[in-house]
Parts: C-alpha cells; sequence; structure tokens
C-alpha cells in the first residue's frame, strides 16, 4: 500500500449502501458516508489523486465526486456510447497513462461483477464486506471489515495513509 499513487473506487455499493431510492415522482436519491468522504480526502491531501468508476449514469455520482474534489470522475462506465464500450479497466488504463503511471500503483474498491476486471488488474484490489461472492474471491482482495456506504472506503484510507506513513 506505501506504493498507491492512485485511489479510485466503484460508487454504488462502495459509497453507498447499494440501495437505490426513488421518491413518487421519480427523483433518484442515494446515501452517502461522510466518512468515507473525508477519507478520500485526506488521500488526496496526502498527494494521492482519487477517481470514481460508476456504470450508472446519473449526475449524483458526478456530484459527489465533484463535492470531493475528485480528480477522475467516470460516470456511465461499461455503457456503449457512440458504439463504443469503456470498461472500468480501460477506464483506469486512461488515467494511469495519463498520470504516467501502471495499474500496479492503483487501489481499486469494487463489490459487483461488473468491477472484476479492474479487480484483477489493480496493485491492490479491495472490496466492502457486503460484495458479492465472486468479488470476495478475486486473488489476493482486501476483505474490508465494513460494508458499502457505512466507512468501508474510509477504513481502506486509513490503511493506505497508515502504510504511507510508515
Amino acid at each position: 500500500m506505501k506504493n498507491i499513487k492512485l485511489f479510485l473506487t466503484d460508487v454504488d455499493g462502495c459509497m453507498t449502501d447499494g440501495g437505490m431510492y426513488y421518491t413518487e415522482s421519480g427523483d433518484e436519491f442515494k446515501r452517502f458516508c461522510v466518512y468515507d468522504g473525508m477519507g478520500i480526502v485526506l488521500l488526496r491531501k496526502a498527494g494521492i489523486p482519487c477517481g470514481i468508476l460508476t456504470s450508472e449514469n446519473t449526475a449524483i455520482g458526478m456530484k459527489r465526486g465533484q463535492k470531493l474534489g475528485l480528480e477522475y470522475i467516470y460516470t456511465g462506465v461499461g455503457r456503449v456510447v457512440d458504439g463504443v464500450k469503456m470498461t472500468k479497466l480501460d477506464a483506469a488504463n486512461e488515467i494511469c497513462k495519463e498520470l504516467g503511471i501502471t495499474l500496479e500503483d492503483v487501489c481499486f474498491v469494487g463489490d459487483d461483477v461488473n468491477d472484476l476486471d479492474l479487480l484483477q488488474h489493480a496493485g491492490i484490489a479491495a472490496c466492502p464486506a457486503n460484495a458479492v461472492a465472486v468479488v470476495k474471491a478475486v486473488p489476493n482482495i482486501i476483505h474490508l471489515t465494513k460494508n458499502g456506504g457505512d466507512g468501508a472506503i474510509r477504513e481502506l484510507c486509513e490503511m493506505i495513509l497508515e502504510a504511507k506513513s510508515e
């Protein structure tokens, strides 16, 4: 963890509890954990760029990423746009190229099957306690003790910051 140069996370199920909440009028909302947000802010203050990669194509993820000042916000990842499908692994590779780093320098948090491609290639892979079984089975993945949306991201951020301070 000492060598992490980029922190990326999925949104739904990692930064949120994975629930999709709708009002009667159809407005969608999500619950984010402020502890997770502060963990990301602390990583950024330590000089580690951070980003979100989500398959959801809503303004909610974008707004949360902007509020946290994230350097990288990718929404709609995994969807076909103009005949091209960008996976989370593609997005991470694009960011790595921009930063001049490799996937070995990346820490990624994911919780479901659409995160597998990047989880299997990131230098550090982690999942919240409530991740699906196939994600928990990824070799060398860190099993966080907290659920998504309930401090899992903060837990990992603190692990990274502790490793960097040693």
